[in-house]
């Protein structure tokens, strides 16, 4: 009788489980879904499964909106000033200045430059939603006009991605002023003959939507962005009564007549691009 061979199997391992990879998934606030985070950057940032657009940071965007190392971007250095030594929750503004800064890679809320959307020349401008919210305070109000007297000497179009929390409560008044100063910059551009295309994405409140962000000669709007003055849920508690469904997303903004047309992100440039030649600029 053949001798058996002890089974070298002793029961199921102690050994801790090898963990997953952290960031291969993410949650999409759209469906739900747990999906391939690499499958939604391969999609522009925007899920497969619902086309929930995601928010992006200024340089993504260049990138997905521009030609190929066509973005040249100018006043990149210019940072703003802590003149009221703003301090909130024990943090002070220059310190939320530089945690932003080394979070998102820029050193304010917007970028500015000339590029080319399919060989198209441009002057763009960019909103940063990773630094203060994309904020709008001194130093994006002056970039944005920057932006513009760039685009009436050159005679181009103006391109403005907006994603904003608003007026930037750091710096105050001078914050709110930047309202006024941006939507004078662009009723002399309008009266030049100037084109301006604004781009509204997932959020666009407060002090931005209130001057230049809703000043353009057409407003195009990503899916399912947020638009408005004050939040939905700040209204509602304010005057006690219940929003219509989909109260300020872009599809209830354009069923209302508040924005022009709703376009895909893998559409934005070619949408740009009939634009500027059906105006002919």
């Amino acid at each position: 009788m053949a001798k058996q061979t002890k089974s070298k199997w002793n029961g199921f391992s102690l050994k801790p489980r090898k963990e997953m990879p952290e960031g291969l998934w993410i949650s999409c606030p759209g469906c739900e879904h747990m999906i391939y985070k690499s499958s939604v950057e391969k999609n522009l940032n925007v899920c497969p499964e619902c086309n929930h657009h995601f928010r992006i940071e200024a340089a993504t965007r260049i990138k997905y909106l521009v030609d190929e190392d066509s973005f040249q971007q100018i006043l990149g250095d210019m940072q703003p000033k802590d003149h009221l030594g703003f301090k909130f929750r024990g943090t002070t503004y220059k310190q939320r200045l530089k945690e932003d800064g080394d979070k998102s890679g820029t050193k304010e809320a917007m970028l500015i430059g000339k590029a080319f959307i399919k060989g198209r020349a441009v002057s763009l401008a960019v909103m940063e939603p990773n630094f203060l919210m994309g904020s709008m305070g001194s130093v994006v109000g002056e970039k944005l006009c920057v932006a513009v007297d760039m685009a009436m000497e050159e005679k181009l179009p103006l391109v403005a991605v907006c994603c904003s929390g608003g007026a930037r409560m750091h710096e105050g008044v001078v914050s709110l002023g930047q309202m006024a100063k941006t939507s004078a910059a662009l009723a002399k551009f309008d009266e030049a003959g100037g084109l301006f295309i604004s781009v509204l994405t997932d959020p666009t409140t407060g002090g931005v939507t209130a001057s230049f962000a809703m000043l353009g000669d057409c407003l195009i709007a990503e899916p399912g962005a947020l638009i408005g003055f004050a939040g939905p849920r700040t209204i509602a508690e304010t005057i006690k009564v219940e929003l219509p469904e989909g109260f300020q997303t872009a599809e209830f903004m354009l069923e209302h007549g508040f924005v022009d047309m709703i376009v895909h992100r893998k559409d934005l440039r070619s949408e740009i691009a009939r634009l500027i030649d059906y105006c002919q600029k």
